[in-house]
């Protein structure tokens, strides 16, 4: 029996946008991202003037009011200079690509500057057996953490950590089945 080449275990890069709602007038809201040791980021954004588009079915999800960012939500460049500074040349990613990464894209073209990172899908790094017990494994995480959902930085903190013991306990298993 060919002996199969071991996953190394790992805590990828992972970022979480909130928004102002769920369809394409909406923008980001806050931001935030988890690397190595836990080492976090998290930000209100200001929104643009322009910025209008206000679902209340998301504020009731994120408990983000616009009058909280209007107060003490950062201005859109400096939210993107600081990503670009701590992220410049990395990859992260993310379990909601499909509307992160043009959340991400609006801010840095709102802000008018260039952005130096790269944001991929998670789906990209994991295996069938870690998608199989992804939900129970969150599930188990969210409750033992107590975090608060739906906020940018602890849902990456979440994402991190489920990520790594999915890939921690699938990994054991192959072991156990090569044996």
């Amino acid at each position: 029996m060919k002996k199969k080449k071991n996953i190394k275990p790992f805590r990828p890069y992972i970022l979480d946008v909130e928004a102002s709602g769920f369809g394409c007038e909406s923008y980001p809201i806050e931001i935030g991202f988890v690397l190595e040791k836990r080492n976090r980021y998290c930000s209100l954004i200001a929104p643009a003037d322009h910025w209008t588009h206000w679902d209340m079915a998301a504020q009731n999800t994120h408990h983000i009011s616009r009058e909280t960012l209007m107060k003490y939500g950062n201005p859109l460049d400096h939210v993107a200079q600081e990503l670009n500074r701590i992220l410049n040349g990395l990859t992260v990613y993310s379990d909601g690509w499909v509307t992160d990464k043009p959340w991400v894209t609006r801010l840095f073209s709102e802000a008018g500057i260039r952005q130096t990172f790269s944001i991929s899908p998670l789906e990209c790094i994991l295996t069938g057996p870690q998608m199989e017990i992804w939900h129970a494994t969150k599930n188990s995480i969210v409750s033992a953490m107590g975090l608060t959902r739906h906020r940018a930085c602890s849902d990456a903190l979440i994402i991190q950590e489920t990520f790594y013991r999915t890939r921690m306990k699938t990994q054991q298993n192959l072991q156990t089945t090569l044996q």
